[in-house]
Parts: C-alpha cells; structure tokens; sequence
C-alpha cells in the first residue's frame, strides 16, 4: 500500500444555533476586528443575524454574490473589503457566497471564516473557480481554504426541500469522484463512503419532514465529509463537465451536479470497480448510477439537461470543451464519449454502463 495524505489546516464548530453564537467567537479566536461579511441576495436576512452578532466587529454586510463567481463580481466584492479596511471575511451562504469569500481571500490574503447553509461542501476545499467571458476556471491554493466552519443545522432549515436534494446529490458527487481520484488515500475512501451514506440517508428524512433538525444535522455531516474529500483529492471528469454546463451555459449549480453524476458514474463504472462497491455498500444497492437518480427524481429533481436549458447544439460543443481540458480521470476522456453521456443525460435517460 502506497499513499500520501495532506491534512488540511481548519477548525470546525458544528451546533445547532452556532451561525450567531460561535462566529463572534471564532473572529476574535482570529484576532479580527473588522469583518465584512457576504452572501447572496437570497440570503441577507440570514446573514444579516451574523453580522448584528458580530456587534462593532462587522465592518459590513455585502449581499451580492452570484452563481460561478462572476470576475467583475468578485472585483467589487475586493473593492469592498478594502474600502471597508476589513482585516477578515465571514461568508453566508451556499457555494456562491463561500466562493465570493474565497475570491477575496485569494486577492487580499484576508483570512475567512465559512458559514455554510447549504450542502455544497465547497467551505471544506481549497478550491476556488471564478467566471470571465463564460469560462469558468478552477484553481487551488491554501489561502481559500476557510481557518473556521461554522455548521448550524439551523441555517439549513430555510433551505427549500428541492434545493437540499439537489444540494446534496451534488456534495455526493464530491464523493463519489474522490473514490476514483489518482491521489485518494484510505482515510479519503473511508470518508466518502461514510460521508455518501449519511447524506443518502438524511435526505429522505429531510424531505418527509423539512423541519427535522436530526436529519438536517445528518446531511450537514454527510456534507463536510464529503466536501473534505473534495479537497484532498483531483477533480475528474464530473466536476470537469459540471463547470464546462455551468460557466459556459449558465446551467444552475447544484441542479446540473444532480442530472450528470449518474450518467458519468455509469460512464466510469468499468474502470473504477472499488469506487462503485463503495457508492453501493454507502447507497445499500447494487447499481449506485440509477439509485442516485432514481433518489432524486423521486424527490422532484430535474430528469434531464434539457430541463435545464441546454439544447441539442450544445451538446456537441460541451463535448469538445471538456475533452479538450487535461485532467485525471478512471477512464480515458474522449469527445464521442462525453458527447455519448452528454446525449444521455440531455435526454433524461436511465443511465446505463457504456
């Protein structure tokens, strides 16, 4: 057995209620004394409680981030921060509001604090993406990764039904690519397939009753382990073609994570065997690819790219883009084979190994 295994640098407060309780408390662990804090538009009224918590602290509240980390965003956002002198960010939010406060740090060098309401797992890696001229490019680097995560399952409870399932298939799909990543270690296998089965679990409990704190808790913890992995492991093909549907075409986030992760799990089936014995030891199931979809479906998920707002003559376009970027992947990415899932999942057909 040959690995190697890199500890990312973070504290973690996870308690019900936390979001106003603890963050004062995590600034001044920091030493901060001006904080701005951001969020999207959706989220100010949340938000908005975390900076009064924050008191004289708070040097500001900016409630403009946007899906993909616009650049021109991201500019004004720094512009912001500097002008308010702030010597830290607390970002609010889902992977919006984290990627802005990720956009900061990367600029500035301000340090961050995440306080996540949604499952994106994105506060857990030291991964960050910005859109210019509709391409959306990633990078890593040290400086994002958030010094705090404040989890509150609280904050999760204003999160609609549609959007935790959603949210949650895409921390899944965290997961699921670490499993079959050139750099996985045992601790990363043991923590996707753990953090798989707790967000599969949570989910169904979370949408039978939207005011469950257990299973909002449930799905929070599925979603840092699953986030963790992310961050300690290369993107492959999902989240290569993820980014190509949504800086490209505009396609929504989470939504898009959702439609295409069964279809490249079925694409990647045969070259990844102990990735999908974890995702169907996590899922209790013997084909991961169509229990995945069949779990979100059946809670009013999008079926089909073309419900999103792709069309046909994308499709071929898609294709050429993501074959042509480099990176790790279980099976060899070619264009026929991405226009083949692409055409799959345009059409909301059930995946099948190919």
């Amino acid at each position: 057995m040959e690995f190697v295994h890199e500890a990312r640098p973070m504290r973690v407060v996870f308690r019900p209620g936390a979001s106003v309780t603890a963050v004062p408390d995590e600034a001044g662990r920091l030493g901060l004394r001006r904080v701005l804090v951001v969020c999207g538009p959706r989220g100010a009224a949340t938000a908005r409680a975390v900076a009064d918590s924050l008191g004289d602290t708070c040097a500001g509240l900016h409630a403009q981030a946007r899906m993909h980390v616009p650049v021109e965003v991201a500019d004004r956002a720094v512009e912001v921060a500097r002008a308010a002198g702030a010597d830290g960010c607390v970002a609010v939010g889902g992977g919006s509001a984290i990627g802005l406060g990720k956009a900061i740090a990367l600029r500035t060098g301000l340090p961050l604090i995440a306080v996540p309401s949604t499952y994106s797992g994105s506060e857990m890696t030291p991964v960050w993406g910005l859109t210019e001229r509709g391409v959306k490019r990633t990078g890593r680097d040290p400086a994002v990764l958030p010094r705090s995560v404040v989890y509150d399952p609280e904050l999760t409870l204003s999160l609609p039904v549609g959007l935790s399932v959603t949210s949650g298939i895409n921390a899944v799909a965290h997961a699921a690519e670490a499993l079959y990543a050139p750099d996985a270690s045992p601790l990363v296998a043991l923590m996707a397939e753990e953090g798989a089965r707790a967000m599969t679990h949570a989910l169904p409990g979370l949408v039978a009753d939207p005011g469950d704190l257990q299973a909002r808790g449930r799905a929070l913890y599925g979603a840092w382990l699953c986030g963790a992995t992310l961050g300690a492991t290369t993107m492959g093909l999902h989240h290569k073609l993820c980014h190509v549907l949504g800086g490209t075409f505009g396609l929504p986030h989470a939504e898009t994570h959702t439609v295409v992760l069964p279809y490249v799990l079925a694409h990647n089936a045969s070259a990844a065997p102990e990735a999908m014995a974890a995702l169907a030891r996590a899922l209790g199931t013997e084909d991961p690819a169509l229990a995945l979809r069949n779990l979100s479906t059946r809670f009013g998920a999008p079926r089909s790219l073309a419900e999103l707002g792709l069309t046909e003559p994308d499709l071929a376009v898609a294709a050429g883009q993501t074959a042509g970027q480099a990176y790790p992947n279980p099976r060899k990415v070619t264009v026929d084979g991405v226009r083949d899932l692409l055409r799959a999942a345009y059409e909301g057909r059930a995946p099948e190994p190919s």
